[in-house]
């Protein structure tokens, strides 16, 4: 009853690459759960550093109902400078708790959890947004890291066979690794472009940047997809001129993201269109007069759904690491 398991970072990167397919239906399902009212997704809460103002760690507490049944956190640094060490922005730990009992189970490495349900949110969205399998269109991927290589990896599980891409960041190195993983290690037509301007002209534009504050002032184009991972790129003129689609909206309506510089601009929410469970519900529908941006916060109910099936796997397959008297004391008496 009072078994706790560690799983690390290899068994999940073993059962998270071996199931892509699978975890793609499991985003989709988590939000459909969402909406449906299956979920509790508190606030996630941001400890910032005074002296390190680009560098945060955010806990994202949440329960998910349904078939998960379970509640849970993840605690994830994002610290920017770290690639300047060659080493990856961000680490995290996921915590998953007994719904019956409260008492935790699990731990797992969780960056990698993390960005695979970011990827996944990312190809759901487009394949739902862009019905189709977008072949004669391009694809630009803005922000050359890891975020962006899952990004390019699930896009393909999802069927998104476009017939290029084109890779923007301001780390030139970067941004011809990304370009060497489309091409030698996903079969893609992939180039590296310095100008920023021929990324965004591309039918569908992906954004995974650090960027903190919005540097694109451009509207975009009636047909055009805007995957908006990183939140902070567009200016809110650009937010307004289009079709808004969220993960949550009250979620994205937060922390100085694109669309919370629009509402805070307008004072309203005009610009929202819906949530993407709504779209693949069939409850929301997305104009074609204008172009569409994909904003989400980012739910930590997609990382506990991941993260139970990473576990269920892992202990299934004799990988987990058992804790044995985690607990000091089981028993009141």
């Amino acid at each position: 009853m009072f078994e706790f398991d560690l799983v690390s970072g290899p068994v999940v990167r073993e059962v998270l690459t071996g199931n892509r397919h699978a975890v793609l239906d499991l985003v989709k399902q988590t939000y459909l759960d969402h909406e449906a009212g299956e979920s509790v997704n508190p606030d996630s809460y941001f400890l910032r550093f005074p002296e390190k103002p680009d560098a945060r760690i955010i806990a994202l507490p949440s329960f998910l109902g349904a078939d998960v049944q379970l509640a849970g956190i993840k605690w994830i640094s994002s610290f920017p400078s770290n690639t300047t060490k060659s080493i990856p922005r961000a680490s995290a730990l996921l915590i998953l708790n007994d719904y019956e009992t409260g008492y935790p189970i699990a731990c797992l490495e969780a960056a990698q959890i993390s960005a695979a349900r970011t990827a996944a949110s990312a190809a759901v969205a487009a394949a739902a947004l862009r019905p189709g399998d977008h072949r004669g269109t391009r694809v630009a991927v803005i922000g050359a890291g890891i975020i962006a290589r899952n990004v390019c990896e699930y896009l393909k599980a999802a069927g998104c066979a476009p017939d290029a891409y084109v890779v923007h960041d301001l780390h030139a190195e970067s941004g011809q690794a990304l370009v060497d993983h489309l091409n030698d290690g996903l079969g893609e037509h992939a180039d590296f472009t310095e100008d920023l301007g021929t990324a965004l002209d591309a039918d569908t534009v992906v954004f995974t940047t650090t960027a903190g504050t919005p540097y694109v002032h451009t509207p975009f184009k009636p047909g055009q997809l805007v995957l908006n991972l990183s939140l902070r790129d567009l200016a809110p003129e650009v937010i307004l001129g289009a079709s808004n689609v969220f993960d949550d909206v009250d979620h994205c309506m937060k922390a100085h993201t694109s669309p919370h510089l629009a509402e805070q601009a307008t004072g309203g929410r005009e610009f929202v269109t819906g949530t993407l469970a709504g779209v693949l519900g069939g409850d929301v529908s997305v104009p074609d007069d204008r172009p569409v941006v994909f904003s989400p916060f980012g739910l930590g109910i997609l990382d506990l759904a991941l993260g139970a099936f990473v576990h269920q796997r892992a202990r299934a397959a004799g990988k987990t690491l058992a804790v044995p008297d985690f607990f000091a004391e089981t028993q009141r008496w």
